[in-house]
């Protein structure tokens, strides 16, 4: 490009040309590289969003009697935003309302019949339909704040013991412990109440006698302890489980049965019962009200065996449908000034749209062949043959950016004969062998499960021996290596795996 500028010795206009490049993302772009980061559950509510502002975009229901057409012959039928009114004037506009849908895929299918439809025009059935056909609405889950507020107000606190408990319920975490202290609590009580940190830890102590028991707790030992208060003087082992909970905590949990003994001066039959009856209790109360919705996953691509090579398809009902409106479309004909530059906008977006959502189903597609060519040996023989896979090599493969295969794998799922997977899963760094090659991570991994597995529970491996029985495997990794990967898979040490057996 050219620029003017001035010669500072004789003060003259001068021209420069300076050549650069520059990427710019158009507005198609930026919708593309967007859809196609969206998981499945977010693509279709982005969708219905963008669907209730443009009129030209419906969704449609599966249909057992359409029939594919071509999507691109689908398109020519109605005309550009460039087109002119006399080109759009062969628009159908009999005001027929049935509509062309197009699915991710790229798969048209002819027009839906809806004229069966019992719908009346003020949108309720008037068919003989009654109220076991409307699927009933879960309610929302009860949250831990919203169980113990109901018992607050059916328990006798005057005033001021309410105002500290709510204070108190609020701060509590999702687990149903104090974290902060009873100092946090207690700077943000109302200042006219005037309230001592013996007072609010009176009151959190009313608390942890609430359901569930052990809530409001300021630690794992305050939590097991009030649980065990609650549970009838004449229980057996009830005071040695007591004592083993003030002073013993850290004994328990290594389950070291025979120094428990002889700190307290008791059997270990003894031990045993009283260390049963402690794991008995629940050591997150409040975790049984976690109000978290529980996510389902449906894949988005299948990888099936077909003779002898693997095959992958999409999942039809993942890939949403989106259709032009015939009866809008036809409107455009005979649309005039701002309302037709108005309506051509709206069918322009209405076909980048479609085109985004082929172009996304396409490259899901492309990057997941990809992937199950370069790990068959998973799908045959399990995790044991999985192979090192970077996203370079399949971003060289498919003829992509390696941030596109980042968006494409992330909270996209496959569904295999071995499980369902984030296709995420089949990537991991490689560990050399002996023979020049490289074993990957999640190999490694399965393993050393296995050995573990097949150990004597009297004499487990330790970190060093599965280092140097996986050497004779000709993989060479270090001890502080098998060491990472069995706390990743959280299996414990060799020591505390000879005490719990």
């Amino acid at each position: 490009m050219a620029a003017s500028s001035f010669d500072l010795a004789g003060m003259k206009p001068a021209l420069q040309f300076r050549l650069h490049q520059q990427l710019t993302l158009t507005p198609q772009l930026q919708q593309a590289i967007r859809l196609l980061q969206l998981s499945q559950l977010e693509l279709e509510a982005e969708l219905r969003q963008i669907t209730e502002s443009n009129p030209l975009l419906e969704f449609a229901e599966e249909s057992d009697d359409a029939e594919p057409v071509d999507a691109d012959d689908a398109e020519s039928e109605y005309p550009s935003a460039e087109s002119s009114s006399a080109a759009a004037g062969s628009s159908d506009s009999d005001g027929d309302d049935s509509t062309e849908w197009a699915d991710g895929g790229g798969v048209a299918e002819s027009p839906i019949d809806f004229s069966s439809s019992s719908v009346g025009s003020n949108g309720s059935s008037t068919g003989s339909r009654g109220d076991e056909d409307f699927e009933p609405q879960n309610a929302a889950p009860e949250t831990l704040q919203q169980h113990l507020l109901w018992q607050l107000n059916m328990a006798s606190f005057n005033p001021r013991q309410y105002a500290i408990a709510t204070v108190l319920i609020d701060a509590l975490n999702a687990d149903g412990y104090l974290t902060e202290g009873l100092e946090a609590v207690l700077a943000v009580l109302p200042a006219d109440l005037k309230a001592s940190i013996g007072e609010v830890d009176a009151v959190r102590r009313q608390l942890q006698g609430f359901d569930p028991a052990g809530v409001a707790s300021l630690d794992l030992r305050d939590c097991l302890r009030v649980q065990l208060q609650q549970f009838d003087p004449d229980t057996p082992q009830r005071e040695l489980a007591l004592r083993m909970v003030d002073t013993e905590l850290e004994l328990l949990a290594r389950n070291d049965v025979a120094r428990l003994a002889r700190r307290l001066r008791a059997s270990e039959d003894e031990v045993t019962a009283a260390a049963v009856l402690i794991r008995s209790l629940d050591p997150r109360p409040g975790a049984a009200l976690d109000a978290t919705p529980v996510e389902y996953v449906a894949p988005d691509v299948y990888a099936l065996k077909d003779a002898s090579r693997w095959r992958v398809s999409l999942n039809p009902d993942c890939q949403p449908r989106l259709g032009l409106n015939q009866h809008y479309c036809g409107m455009i004909a005979r649309a005039r000034g701002e309302d037709a530059s108005w309506m051509r906008g709206q069918l322009q977006e209405a076909r980048w749209l479609i085109k985004s959502l082929e172009s996304r189903a396409e490259t899901l597609l492309k990057v997941a062949e990809a992937i199950v060519r370069r790990q068959s040996a998973f799908l045959d023989y399990g995790p044991e043959a999985m192979h090192p896979l970077v996203l370079r090599e399949v971003a060289e493969e498919v003829g992509m950016h390696e941030s596109t295969i980042s968006r494409v794998t992330t909270r996209k799922y496959i569904h295999t004969p071995r499980g369902t997977f984030e296709l995420k899963y089949f990537f991991s760094s490689g560990v050399s062998t002996e023979d020049g090659g490289s074993a990957s991570a999640t190999a490694i991994q399965a393993m050393l499960r296995k050995l573990i597995d097949a150990e004597d529970a009297r004499k487990p491996l330790s970190d060093q021996a599965i280092a140097e029985e996986l050497k004779r495997k000709g993989i060479q990794v270090a001890r502080r290596t098998v060491a990472k990967y069995r706390e990743g898979l959280r299996i414990p040490s060799s020591s505390e795996r000879q005490r719990a057996s």
